[in-house]
């Protein structure tokens, strides 16, 4: 138990310094090309529009939110920071108004488009092998 009451420096996770961070960015823009390389060869235009586009907008929401927790976060003066939750929506109505207007001018497939805005559950999968592959290979 006492590991987890240490686990917090400074308001801060100590260890990898942000690392945790760029790795599950790094897994979300291959996740994203590599899913774009695979159906530009394979699948219609319209699909290959779709994954390119949802993972545009996964990585342009994974961005968003990081940035605006770490301003919420953020205290001036000792002061609790005040969380304003339709900044948290606005990003929700503004993928949503991307995709139903591309959906609109039929320039991508829906099911990509979703598939594509799922590249942080692929980035998080490769996180949490790569982490059972250090766990259970690398003990030390």
């Amino acid at each position: 138990m006492s590991e987890i009451a240490n686990s917090m420096k400074n308001g801060r996770f100590t260890g990898d310094d942000g690392a945790f961070e760029l790795r599950i960015l790094r897994n979300m823009i291959i996740a994203v090309s590599f899913a774009v390389i695979v159906s530009a060869g394979f699948a219609p235009w319209r699909v290959t529009n779709g994954l390119l586009l949802g993972g545009v907008l996964a990585l342009l929401n994974h961005h968003w939110l990081r940035t605006s927790i770490a301003a919420a976060f953020m205290s001036e003066d000792g002061k609790h920071p005040r969380v304003r939750v339709w900044r948290y929506l606005i990003r929700y109505v503004v993928i949503g108004a991307i995709v139903f207007a591309a959906y609109e001018l039929n320039l991508i497939s829906l099911p990509a488009t979703i598939a594509g805005l799922s590249a942080f559950v692929a980035a998080v999968f490769a996180e949490a092998f790569r982490s059972f592959y250090l766990i259970m290979f690398h003990r030390g």
